[in-house]
């Protein structure tokens, strides 16, 4: 008897309904929605207290290799070093670091925690109450069997 092999769309369901992908999915659509609070705090906090210290934008710093570097586009001579672009994107990568860790990662992992403890001294007392009851319970089959060993022993078997 041969084996009916399932078919690529049972496949594919079982592939979609994996905890994995749903998790996965759920993460992608909460990270685009926390994007523009991110982007909000660098724009409205971040980039003015940048600004005035120094520039808000740092695209426009550059260096020359070659020549003297003139012009921009089709038309620019030179071989321009574009570090600001880079500077500014390290440094938005780092705010937001920052951002995600101090107000999502830090709070999530302090609340963890915190259940993680609530769940053990759960388990610690209902541990405590176990013992008791099974410690009850032998003492309690201890005495019967005394009070049977008495009853034997004073009287006759019928």
């Amino acid at each position: 008897m041969s084996e009916k092999k399932p078919s690529v769309l049972q496949g594919f369901k079982a592939f979609l309904m994996r905890g994995n992908v749903v998790d996965l999915a759920v993460a992608v659509v909460i990270g685009a929605a926390f994007t523009n609070i991110v982007n909000s705090v660098v724009k409205g906090l971040i980039n003015p207290l940048v600004g005035a210290i120094g520039t808000k934008n740092l695209d426009g710093y550059s260096s020359c290799l070659e020549e003297t570097c003139t012009g921009t586009g089709d038309n620019a001579t030179g071989v321009r070093i574009m570090w600001g672009s880079v500077l500014g994107a390290t440094l938005t990568f780092v705010i937001t670091a920052a951002v995600v860790y101090f107000l999502m990662v830090l709070p999530m992992s302090k609340y963890l925690a915190r259940m993680e403890a609530r769940r053990k001294a759960k388990e610690g007392t209902q541990e405590v109450m176990e013992v008791t009851e099974l410690e009850v319970l032998k003492e309690i089959r201890d005495v019967l069997l005394a009070q049977q060993r008495q009853r034997g022993s004073g009287h006759d078997e019928r």
